[in-house]
């Protein structure tokens, strides 16, 4: 261990020895890395089929991403806020990052430092495209960005013992190295919701259930010739099918009669399947149905409730996961400066917070500075 290794370690708490660790299973990501056949579970495809060919599990995705990106942040260190507000190669960094713990489980941010070797950017990496290399204790010791034929090793921390990357993962039970997204748990629901789709399509495309049948009673047991036959489906499909022709009478003659067709319980239940995907994808990504616009549920009782929900549920619980984890990332330069959301700056909660300051003002055992401890407000008179 060089000196500067052993002066970083003894400020990171000593030369303790760490427990060894080691993937439980076969990782889906590092399948994907180690060719060991097809994972279980395929990142790309997943993402296409979903965020790219399902309006549901997208829009679901860009309510979350976008909500957290938005949020208003509270920062005691400017230049922090500097970073963390700037934009990471046109996008911004906090909605890139939760859209990427969304549909991967993983987020990676590299630190990018100037010649004094402070951070002058933050960048978000795409997760498909990076593995863990742990050391022989299975802890993470570099990175491996694989872009096409190409292969980067990013050490984990610099030669001054300062970190290079700093790794966000959702809770996985299964894997030491690794987070599981929520796109894992929806692939199900997609996959369902995009066969109905196609199902409804083909269906208006190429009448795959016919609306009705004509029946032929030739009455002395004859049925209609080759030429009858023939000439009766071109009039059909020339005069009555399409959109132009819709609700146009039909004209028969003598020994037709038509027989409407109507939808089957199989056919009803297959329209109710497609509604309980949809809600099943909303609940993976923990997004309330009503904001999506599905219909059949009545969880909340208005769109002012299912909205705070959201704000309480699901975007202060991610965003509060992205901000601490660069906040200890960027610990070394920033002196472990905290981020948080600003609270009182989030229309969605402000009757929440109207309740909470009445209740708190109206507490006359409490002093003034309890108050304002209480309500997350700085002491009276600190300049900072």
């Amino acid at each position: 261990m060089s000196f500067l290794n052993t002066i970083a370690s003894a400020f990171k708490g000593g030369d303790q020895t760490r427990v060894p660790i080691a993937r439980g299973f076969t990782s889906p990501w590092a399948a994907a890395f180690d060719g060991g056949g097809k994972p279980p579970f395929e990142y790309t495809t997943a993402v296409r089929r979903a965020f790219v060919e399902n309006p549901v599990a997208q829009r679901a995705v860009r309510i979350v991403a976008e909500g957290v990106g938005s949020a208003p942040l509270n920062s005691a260190d400017t230049r922090l806020a500097g970073l963390i507000g700037a934009c990471s190669a046109g996008q911004s960094l906090i909605e890139t990052l939760a859209a990427h713990l969304l549909l991967h489980g993983n987020a990676y941010v590299q630190v990018m430092k100037d010649g004094a070797g402070q951070p002058a950017e933050l960048f978000a990496l795409r997760p498909e495209r990076i593995s863990v290399i742990a050391g022989e204790d299975g802890w993470p010791t570099a990175y491996a960005y694989r872009l096409a034929n190409r292969t980067l090793t990013i050490p984990l921390e610099d030669d001054s013992g300062w970190p290079n990357i700093v790794h966000l993962k959702a809770f996985h039970p299964g894997d030491d190295h690794y987070g599981a997204g929520c796109l894992a748990a929806a692939e199900q629901a997609v996959a369902i919701h995009n066969a109905a789709s196609q199902w409804n399509r083909a269906l208006l495309e190429n009448a795959a259930r016919p609306s009705g049948a004509l029946v032929y009673d030739g009455g002395d047991g004859g049925g209609l010739t080759t030429d009858q036959f023939d000439r009766l489906k071109a009039e059909l499909s020339a005069a009555y099918c399409g959109q132009i022709n819709a609700g146009r009478p039909m004209l028969l003659e003598g020994g037709l009669t038509w027989q409407s067709l109507s939808m089957s319980p199989a056919d009803m239940d297959f329209a109710n399947l497609k509604a309980a995907a949809a809600r099943d994808i909303a609940l993976a990504f923990g997004v309330p149905p009503m904001l999506l616009g599905l219909p059949g549920d009545n969880t909340y009782a208005n769109y002012r409730e299912a909205n705070r929900a959201l704000w309480r549920l699901t975007l202060l619980p991610l965003a509060g996961k992205i901000l601490s984890g660069i906040s200890q990332g960027l610990g070394p330069w920033f002196g472990g400066a905290p981020l948080s959301v600003d609270l009182d700056q989030i229309s969605a909660l402000s009757e929440d917070r109207e309740r909470l300051w009445s209740q708190v003002s109206g507490a006359t055992f409490l002093s003034d500075s309890e108050k304002r401890s209480l309500l997350g407000l700085k002491p009276e008179g600190d300049p900072k």
